[in-house]
């Protein structure tokens, strides 16, 4: 057998050998093969790479990220020691304005015991140099994990996941003509041995797909999605209930279950074919807030309301922290990239495409403390 030099390699020959793979396969393996997984080979963020998320554009998002935690904690009862986790921390750049700016609030450092959840090794990398090697946490307090399932079962849990739900793998399901007949798109081979979407007959799909989808529509779901909040909320309320818990969700997606194709692939900036390069470019979909939120509550946690990222930066206290950021601007045109950094986070663009509208967050709690900001 040809020994496989790339990632499309090994799909193919897996379509060929157990035949059509559902998208969700497809993403798992662009996004986290282990030798040619997208986020397992490169440092993706910023302008000399694919993307660029908000604690990358403006310090001030992790700093108000971090004062919702502290206040959470502190209303909590300040519990010690309590675990802080990030899933999927990037170049650890939001942990570290989280961070820097809990320096003041009495007790939080001592008590944080620093959970990471990473599974890419050049991503890790990064992470140790910008938190551990800069100073701002000891190695003795910091702990990585590939899989929240490793998370420790003894401390109340406080965290955030920015831009992490919508890289998990979703599937595609197409309703036919008749109310009660989808097909599942796949991943298959074309006449020439090329990658291309196909669809094959599937009787495995969400009831509420029947009432929501038209003929011809679109209904992403995501099991994978599902299984991590679940995860979470076991974190949040089986060994902790009484003492406190939270977790912050921040991505972009839509706060009421509805059909739609939102899946994309993301490489320089710009959007490519889904099917392209795999392992070349990000893939991600529109995170579906309203599924995730009703599936907390399910778990018994409770769920705040769904919150557009401009209102809750603003709850927060976004302008008033910029202005106290101008006055320490060296020169006018540092103090105008401040100010448009911030509002580049808030903004609302055409159709709700913006950050500040198409961004949103969801907190996720044991339910024995109010929620602020999002309420």
């Amino acid at each position: 057998m040809m020994k496989a030099r790339t990632l499309k390699d090994i799909i193919i020959r897996e379509i060929r050998e157990t035949g059509p793979m559902d998208i969700g396969r497809y993403m798992a393996l662009a996004l986290g093969h282990p030798k040619f997984g997208y986020y397992m080979t490169r440092d993706p963020l910023g302008a000399r790479g694919d993307f660029t998320t908000a604690p990358e554009i403006s310090q001030v998002f992790g700093e108000l990220i971090g004062a919702w935690l502290a206040d959470m904690w502190l209303r909590a009862g300040a519990p010690a020691p309590f675990t802080l986790l990030e899933c999927g921390p990037g170049r650890g750049t939001l942990m570290a304005d989280l961070l820097r700016a809990m320096r003041g609030v009495p007790g939080f450092h001592a008590a944080a015991r620093l959970c990471l959840l990473e599974t890419s090794p050049v991503l890790r990398a990064v992470q140790e140099k910008t938190l551990i090697a800069s100073g701002l946490v000891p190695a003795s307090a910091c702990r990585w994990i590939e899989d929240l399932a490793d998370l420790p079962a003894d401390r109340p849990l406080f965290g955030v996941a920015n831009e992490f739900f919508d890289a998990l793998p979703i599937r595609q399901i197409v309703r036919g003509t008749a109310p009660q007949v989808f097909e599942e798109m796949c991943v298959g081979l074309d006449l020439d041995g090329s990658l291309c979407y196909l669809r094959v007959p599937d009787a495995n799909y969400p009831q509420d797909a029947v009432d929501l989808c038209a003929p011809g529509d679109v209904f992403e779901f995501s099991p994978v999605r599902e299984q991590v909040m679940e995860t979470l909320c076991r974190a949040i309320t089986a060994e902790n209930r009484g003492r406190g818990g939270a977790f912050l969700i921040c991505d972009y997606g839509h706060d009421r279950t509805s059909p739609g194709d939102t899946l994309q692939a993301v490489r320089h900036h710009e959007c490519v074919p889904v099917l392209a390069e795999p392992g070349e470019a990000d893939i991600t979909a529109h995170v579906d807030f309203d599924r995730l939120r009703k599936h907390a509550m399910t778990q018994g946690c409770y769920a705040s309301r769904i919150t557009p990222q401009g209102t809750f930066l603003k709850n927060c206290g976004i302008e008033a922290r910029v202005a106290h950021l101008i006055k320490r601007c060296a020169d006018d045109r540092q103090a105008d990239l401040t100010v448009k950094a911030a509002q580049r986070l808030i903004a609302s663009g055409p159709a709700g495409t913006g950050m500040g509208a198409l961004f949103k967050l969801m907190a996720v709690t044991d339910g024995t403390v109010p929620v602020s900001g999002l309420e």
